[in-house]
Parts: structure tokens; C-alpha cells; sequence
């Protein structure tokens, strides 16, 4: 297995956010106990083992027994903060958390070094990390405001997760399906807002960063 670097880690990275998304569509369709926590969990190690991790090589969980030993903690700790009614906590450390990793990214794709393909496969990532973020505060919403969703069941908010990102997407892409939408007005704020930074962000950061791409490739070439 290839070593995570900063030359590579967006690809793992993003190949672990899609991953992370089908098993939650999979858990979601198919569920077992505790498998909604079990996606987060590994969603909290595969993000601080691939951005965090870059800076300090010698991480606990970068072996087997402690990826396994992580993951046991993390859903240990999610599973008692839900049994014991403290969703918005739990909620609150995960949109803190991933904010912290998108962050992170950002840093390395924007301020460092020249643009290569790595970096802008991290444009991409960044990208699928702000749905999962927007994702985290419609549950948040949610949670608070049982009827802040129209098409959205009065569920705990990790067996929503699939069909609220589901949404977040939906929404970030501007697609708009209208299975689900929003009513209260908080909800409503949010979701304009994802759109209008999921446009802006695709139309310059990504469109930005593969012209720079292609200007050091042409300056190369002359």
C-alpha cells in the first residue's frame, strides 16, 4: 500500500468521502446496529489519518490494531452521547471536526506549493466535504426543529444522515429534485446559501486552479 503524502492524500481522501457516502446509502437501505455510527467513526479517522496525519507521521491509528482500536472508541463515544440525548453535541464536535479537515485542506490546496494534480483532485474534496458539513447542520436543524424538512422523517439524526446528504448534494449541485425541502426559515437560509457557494465555488476556485495548472504546464513547455 502506497504511504499518504502530501502528494497523494487527496486521492485517498476522496475515494474515501465516496466510499463513506455509499456505505451510508448501503446502511441506510440495509441497516445493522450501530452502523450509521460505524460510518462516522471511520469517516473521523480516514479525514485526521489523511490531512492531520500529513504533519505527524507517527498517528496511533496509522496501523491496523489502532484504526480498529479508533473506530471502536469513536463509535463507543457516538453511541453514548446519543443514548444519552446529547445529539447536539455530538453533532456540534462533528461539524467542528469537519470544518477543522476542510480547513486543513483548503491550506494545502491553496497555499502551498504548485498546483498538481493532487491538488486539484483536494479542490474536489473540499468540495464533497462541504456537502458532508451543510449535510451535519440540516440535522442540526433537524433535530431542533422537527419540522424544518418537508419529506424528511421524524428520525434520530444518524439514521437521516443518508437522505440528508442525499439533499445537501442535491442542493450544492443546484439540481433540485423537491423531494425534500425546506420550511422553517433557518432551513431556508442555509440551503440558498449552499447553493449559492456550491455555484461560486465550482465557477472559480476549481476553474481557477486547473488554469493555473495549465499555465505552469505551458511555461514548462516554452
Amino acid at each position: 500500500m502506497t504511504r499518504v503524502s502530501d502528494k497523494n492524500n487527496f486521492v485517498y481522501l476522496t475515494i474515501s468521502l465516496v466510499i463513506l457516502l455509499l456505505v451510508a446509502a448501503l446502511v441506510d437501505q440495509f441497516p445493522i446496529p450501530l452502523g450509521q455510527h460505524l460510518v462516522q467513526a471511520f469517516t473521523v479517522l480516514t479525514l485526521a489519518s489523511g490531512v492531520i496525519g500529513l504533519r505527524n507521521t507517527r498517528l496511533h491509528f496509522n496501523t491496523r490494531l489502532g484504526l480498529i482500536a479508533g473506530l471502536a472508541v469513536i463509535v463507543l463515544l457516538g453511541a453514548i452521547l446519543d443514548a444519552s440525548g446529547l445529539h447536539y453535541a455530538h453533532l456540534l464536535i462533528l461539524i467542528s471536526f469537519y470544518t477543522w479537515a476542510t480547513w486543513l485542506a483548503a491550506r494545502q490546496v491553496l497555499f502551498t506549493g504548485p498546483i498538481d494534480g493532487n491538488k486539484i483532485v483536494g479542490a474536489i474534496c473540499i468540495y464533497l466535504l462541504m456537502g458532508l458539513i451543510w449535510s451535519l447542520c440540516y440535522l442540526l436543524i433537524a433535530q431542533a426543529i422537527p419540522s424544518a424538512f418537508n419529506g424528511l422523517e421524524q428520525l434520530p439524526w444518524y439514521e437521516n444522515f443518508a437522505d440528508v446528504s442525499y439533499y445537501s448534494y442535491v442542493t450544492l449541485t443546484t439540481l433540485g429534485y423537491g423531494d425534500i425541502s425546506p420550511v422553517a426559515p433557518v432551513a431556508r437560509f442555509l440551503v440558498y446559501m449552499e447553493a449559492i457557494v456550491g455555484v461560486f465555488y465550482m465557477a472559480i476556485l476549481v476553474a481557477s486552479l486547473i488554469g493555473i495548472r495549465a499555465s505552469e504546464i505551458q511555461a514548462k513547455d516554452d
